[in-house]
Protein backbone atom coordinates (compact mmCIF):
# COMPACT_ATOMS: atom_id res chain seq x y z
CA UNK A 1 0.00 0.00 0.00
CA UNK A 2 1.32 3.50 -0.90
CA UNK A 3 0.87 6.31 1.63
CA UNK A 4 1.47 10.02 1.16
CA UNK A 5 1.19 12.46 4.03
CA UNK A 6 -0.12 15.80 2.79
CA UNK A 7 -1.45 18.53 5.03
CA UNK A 8 -2.23 16.14 7.90
CA UNK A 9 -4.21 13.78 5.62
CA UNK A 10 -3.10 10.38 4.50
CA UNK A 11 -3.80 9.64 0.85
CA UNK A 12 -3.92 5.93 0.09
CA UNK A 13 -3.59 4.36 -3.35
CA UNK A 14 -5.23 7.28 -5.15
CA UNK A 15 -8.45 7.12 -3.13
CA UNK A 16 -8.24 10.87 -2.60
CA UNK A 17 -6.85 11.96 -5.96
CA UNK A 18 -9.20 14.92 -6.00
CA UNK A 19 -7.83 16.21 -2.68
CA UNK A 20 -4.27 15.80 -3.91
CA UNK A 21 -5.01 17.53 -7.21
CA UNK A 22 -6.78 20.41 -5.46
CA UNK A 23 -3.88 20.85 -3.05
CA UNK A 24 -1.26 20.75 -5.80
CA UNK A 25 -3.29 23.12 -7.98
CA UNK A 26 -3.64 25.51 -5.05
CA UNK A 27 0.09 25.35 -4.36
CA UNK A 28 0.84 26.01 -8.04
CA UNK A 29 -1.59 28.94 -8.20
CA UNK A 30 -0.20 30.35 -4.96
CA UNK A 31 3.29 30.26 -6.44
CA UNK A 32 2.11 32.00 -9.60
CA UNK A 33 0.32 34.67 -7.56
CA UNK A 34 3.35 35.21 -5.33
CA UNK A 35 5.67 35.56 -8.33
CA UNK A 36 3.33 38.08 -9.96
CA UNK A 37 3.19 40.09 -6.73
CA UNK A 38 6.99 40.20 -6.58
CA UNK A 39 7.28 41.16 -10.26
CA UNK A 40 4.86 44.07 -9.83
CA UNK A 41 6.48 45.15 -6.57
CA UNK A 42 9.87 45.31 -8.33
CA UNK A 43 8.39 47.94 -10.65
CA UNK A 44 7.45 50.42 -7.89
CA UNK A 45 9.89 53.31 -8.37
CA UNK A 46 11.62 55.35 -5.67
CA UNK A 47 9.31 58.05 -4.37
CA UNK A 48 6.16 56.03 -5.07
CA UNK A 49 4.15 53.40 -3.21
CA UNK A 50 1.58 50.76 -4.10
CA UNK A 51 -1.15 49.41 -1.87
CA UNK A 52 -1.59 45.79 -0.87
CA UNK A 53 -4.95 45.81 -2.64
CA UNK A 54 -3.43 47.32 -5.77
CA UNK A 55 -0.80 44.58 -5.99
CA UNK A 56 -3.45 41.92 -5.34
CA UNK A 57 -5.51 43.27 -8.25
CA UNK A 58 -2.48 43.43 -10.53
CA UNK A 59 -1.55 39.86 -9.62
CA UNK A 60 -5.05 38.66 -10.52
CA UNK A 61 -6.84 38.32 -7.19
CA UNK A 62 -8.37 41.59 -5.97
CA UNK A 63 -9.49 40.02 -2.69
CA UNK A 64 -6.01 38.85 -1.71
CA UNK A 65 -4.54 41.98 -0.09
CA UNK A 66 -3.62 39.99 3.03
CA UNK A 67 -1.86 37.42 0.88
CA UNK A 68 0.19 40.26 -0.62
CA UNK A 69 1.13 41.20 2.94
CA UNK A 70 2.37 37.66 3.52
CA UNK A 71 4.39 37.84 0.30
CA UNK A 72 5.99 41.06 1.50
CA UNK A 73 6.70 39.51 4.91
CA UNK A 74 8.45 36.59 3.21
CA UNK A 75 10.29 38.77 0.69
CA UNK A 76 13.18 36.63 -0.58
CA UNK A 77 15.27 39.55 -1.86
CA UNK A 78 15.15 42.95 -0.16
CA UNK A 79 17.62 44.36 -2.68
CA UNK A 80 15.30 43.92 -5.69
CA UNK A 81 11.81 43.72 -4.16
CA UNK A 82 11.09 47.00 -2.35
CA UNK A 83 8.51 45.73 0.13
CA UNK A 84 8.82 48.97 2.13
CA UNK A 85 6.99 50.68 -0.76
CA UNK A 86 3.77 48.74 -0.11
CA UNK A 87 1.22 50.40 2.19
CA UNK A 88 -2.41 49.98 3.19
CA UNK A 89 -5.17 51.36 0.99
CA UNK A 90 -5.70 54.33 3.30
CA UNK A 91 -2.00 55.25 3.31
CA UNK A 92 -1.17 53.74 6.71
CA UNK A 93 2.20 52.12 7.14
CA UNK A 94 1.72 48.54 8.20
CA UNK A 95 3.97 45.60 8.93
CA UNK A 96 7.66 45.91 8.30
CA UNK A 97 10.14 43.52 9.87
CA UNK A 98 13.45 45.14 8.95
CA UNK A 99 15.30 47.55 11.20
CA UNK A 100 13.00 49.15 13.76
CA UNK A 101 9.87 48.10 11.90
CA UNK A 102 7.39 50.73 10.75
CA UNK A 103 9.61 53.63 11.84
CA UNK A 104 12.33 52.30 9.51
CA UNK A 105 9.78 51.97 6.71
CA UNK A 106 8.68 55.58 7.34
CA UNK A 107 12.28 56.86 7.24
CA UNK A 108 13.05 54.96 4.03
CA UNK A 109 9.97 56.31 2.28
CA UNK A 110 10.74 59.88 3.41
CA UNK A 111 14.30 59.56 2.09
CA UNK A 112 12.90 58.41 -1.26
CA UNK A 113 10.60 61.42 -1.50
CA UNK A 114 7.24 59.85 -0.65
CA UNK A 115 4.78 62.54 0.46
CA UNK A 116 3.10 62.16 3.86
CA UNK A 117 0.12 63.84 5.48
CA UNK A 118 0.63 63.25 9.16
CA UNK A 119 1.56 59.60 9.61
CA UNK A 120 -0.09 58.45 6.37
CA UNK A 121 1.24 58.38 2.84
CA UNK A 122 -0.52 60.90 0.62
CA UNK A 123 -1.70 58.44 -2.01
CA UNK A 124 -2.83 61.23 -4.35
CA UNK A 125 0.75 62.45 -4.53
CA UNK A 126 2.72 59.24 -4.11
CA UNK A 127 0.74 56.25 -5.37
CA UNK A 128 2.40 54.43 -8.24
CA UNK A 129 0.24 53.80 -11.27
CA UNK A 130 1.56 51.12 -13.56
CA UNK A 131 0.23 50.79 -17.06
CA UNK A 132 -1.53 47.64 -15.87
CA UNK A 133 -3.19 49.57 -13.01
CA UNK A 134 -4.62 52.09 -15.46
CA UNK A 135 -6.08 49.25 -17.53
CA UNK A 136 -7.80 47.62 -14.52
Amino acid sequence: MIFLLLSNKILMNGLHKVSLNVKLTFMHQTGIFRNKVYEFAKQIPRGKVATYRQLARLAGNPLAARAVGMCMKKNPDLTTIPCHRVVSSNGNLTGYSAGRGISTKHEMLLQEGVVFRGNKVDLHASQWMSEATVLL
